[in-house]
């Protein structure tokens, strides 16, 4: 068993100074010893390819598993408008403390002061990586590299590669990665997926993982694991989230005694095309960087079916620049998705169903020439003609929020180490740097900061000082894991109901998100508490899962996740409920301002919940990281 302890392990001394302290500080292993420990990378998109890769030059041995064909395919590759670093190319009043400044305010004051300014402190040499690694940055005309705006700030500080900016970074990450694979200094297994976590004394000693082709269930041991794993926005089952995604590694972990902080801060992203019928699996992002030249507004008058053409401007109701003339259409994700659900809740939504805003390019066009604008969101354009059928250079986007990110996660201290010893946890996967809600463009700074500039130090300190002895794979902790594997795959199979896992996930996502949604209370919560538990029996009585363990079986993969989503899901809206305040992504309806926004409850809520598996899903026992705020003062997060 694993004593669940949150000591987020801060360095002493100056903020500013923290971090170059605590690497001077930590211990290190000598080059010659690196290639003695094995490291497992589970995961390979921005956080795990560049983990992997930084950590096999420095010379340690690693192994490297994704459950895609290929690391090309991770959800990194999904990311569109950018990366943020506090570089001030435009000279427009950025700095370090600027972009800490501006990415505490934006999570609403639920991140730890020391992770998010080192997290802006390496920011500025993520893009020196990454312009050396052959990233194809925008570039103004004489050559340098330019940044645009994104929401939450005032400041340009978002480096960009037209609308493929995920894409492009993952391609850099990768070509590190297999000039490793090709040295023989990292095996790469794709096609593996991660079903368990095996922990002796006390720390964490492998993994076991099924191979998605031939349904072989193999061990793996290891010095250390390292989780990239993304986040569980798919429990919601309509999200922006590749189908692969889930939360089974990270659950896995839960459930092996890593605490999970901070479930129920998921985030709604404002820019997405909205649903269009129930034959859909997933939701299309459109990038936050549009709202730079887009202008969002609805009709003033409700019901009003006019095309937009048809509705002279005097009857347009810019709404996020009359809410927030500071911010205007860069206003911070969670509060331009709310601010887009109220319009539509007053009846003033625009297309099928009134799910819809409108997203406007004419002035900008107008403005700058179709030309400027093709060439900044020329391929994002095509990708919205292309699902929509509408013309966006001619007629306004349609879009809506929907679920994106999550910034819980699986809970680490400040050298990424989780509750079990030996189990790091990078980028999306962890809670780490983002509190309540994300800035745009921060997704991908956190998960190359993680993996090229943090994790190569605190693994090699977490080495130095443990000294962890490789367990055999045939050591007992294995057997029972993979027993554990067999034995829910086989519990699987011998349902033979009459209801598919795609039918019982679409089923919870619908409890989710309308429960435990953009907006939450407490009835609803309660009342999710109540279905949860049920439908998760239900699906433990009336799934069907076709085929068999021993071939390529995706229905086999699918209710795997879909298993473990229902269990995680009781646990989001549990933290949901126990939250009593509104801050950031996670907003309870009946604590908010006389205007409508977030109101939060900083005498009883300003910390981490971390919860810790107990063996019941409806009795999680909650630990609390006291978050302090030396550097900064609370204040109520104002964007007007």
């Amino acid at each position: 068993m694993v004593d669940v302890k949150l000591d987020s392990k801060i360095p002493a001394g100056p903020l500013e100074s923290k971090w170059d302290r605590h690497r001077r500080e930590m211990k290190l292993v000598n080059p010659a010893n690196k290639r003695k420990f094995k490291v497992l990378v589970v995961g390979t998109g921005l956080a795990g390819a560049s983990a992997a890769a930084t950590l096999s030059e420095l010379g340690y041995e690693v192994d490297a598993f994704c459950f895609q064909d290929s690391p090309r395919r991770a959800h990194s590759i999904a990311a569109q408008g950018g990366i943020n670093a506090a570089k001030n190319y435009p000279n427009d009043g950025d700095s370090v403390g600027r972009l800490f400044y501006d990415t505490i305010k934006g999570g609403d004051f639920r991140s730890r002061e020391a992770n998010v300014y080192r997290l802006a402190q390496v920011s500025n040499n993520i893009i020196d990586q990454c312009a050396a690694q052959g990233v194809p940055f925008a570039r103004e005309y004489g050559g340098l590299l330019t940044n645009r705006s994104f929401g939450g700030a005032q400041v340009s500080r978002t480096f960009y590669a037209r609308g493929q900016t995920g894409q492009q970074l993952l391609l850099g990450a990768y070509q590190a990665l297999e000039k490793q694979v090709r040295r023989g200094a990292v095996r790469m297994h794709a096609r593996h997926e991660m079903l368990d976590l095996v922990v002796k004394n006390g720390k964490a000693a492998g993994i076991v993982t099924r191979d998605l082709v031939s349904g072989k269930i193999e061990r793996w041991a290891g010095h250390a694991v390292l989780l990239c794993t993304g986040g569980y926005g798919n429990v919601f089952f309509l999200s922006t989230n590749a189908m692969g995604c889930n939360v089974t590694a990270a659950w896995k972990a839960h459930k092996r005694g890593a605490a999970f902080a901070n479930p129920c801060y998921t985030q709604i992203h404002p820019t997405c095309i909205p649903v269009s019928g129930d034959h859909q699996s997933k939701l299309t992002l459109m990038s936050e960087s549009l709202r730079n030249d887009g202008r969002c507004w609805a009709p003033k008058k409700a019901g009003d079916k006019r095309p937009p053409s048809e509705i002279p401007d005097e009857e347009r109701d810019y709404y996020l620049e009359r809410k927030y003339p500071s911010f205007g259409n860069l206003a911070p994700r969670d509060i331009a998705s709310r601010a887009a659900k109220e319009v539509c809740d007053e009846g003033r939504g625009v297309g099928p169903g009134g799910k819809g805003v409108y997203l406007d390019f004419s002035a900008a066009i107008q403005r700058l020439g179709a030309d400027v604008i093709e060439q900044r969101y020329g391929n994002l354009f095509q990708m919205y003609e292309k699902i929509t059928d509408e013309n966006p250079y001619k007629v306004p986007m349609r879009i809506y929020p929907a679920v994106h990110y999550t910034m819980g996660g699986l809970w680490v201290d400040y050298n990424l180490m989780s509750t079990i010893p030996g189990l790091h946890v990078l980028g999306e996967a962890n809670f780490s740097d983002h509190g309540a809600n994300r800035l745009g463009a921060s997704a991908l700074m956190q998960g190359l900061a993680d993996g090229y500039f943090v994790i190569p130090y605190t693994l090699g300190h977490y080495l130095a000082t443990e000294k962890p002895e490789l367990v055999s794979t045939d050591a007992p902790e294995f057997q029972a894991a993979e027993a554990d594997v067999t034995g829910r795959i086989d519990k699987l199979f011998n349902v033979k109901g009459d209801r598919s896992a795609f039918a019982m996930h679409k089923e919870l996502g619908k409890i989710v998100w309308e429960k435990c949604g953009m907006a939450r209370d407490r009835a609803g919560l309660q009342q999710a508490l109540q279905e949860i538990p049920a439908l998760r029996e239900e699906f433990w009585q009336s799934v069907r899962v076709p085929g068999s363990n021993a071939e390529f079986n995706q229905s086999l993969e699918y209710a795997l996740r879909t298993a473990d989503f229902l269990e995680f899901a009781e646990l989001m809206c549990l933290d949901a409920l126990h939250r009593e305040e509104s801050c950031g992504g996670h907003f309870r309806t009946e604590y908010q301002t006389d205007d409508g926004e977030a109101k939060r409850n900083d005498a009883d809520f300003a910390y981490v919940a971390g919860w810790e598996y107990t063996g019941d899903f409806g009795k999680p026992k909650l630990h609390k990281e006291p978050l302090e705020f030396e550097n900064v003062a609370l204040a109520t997060r104002s964007y007007k």
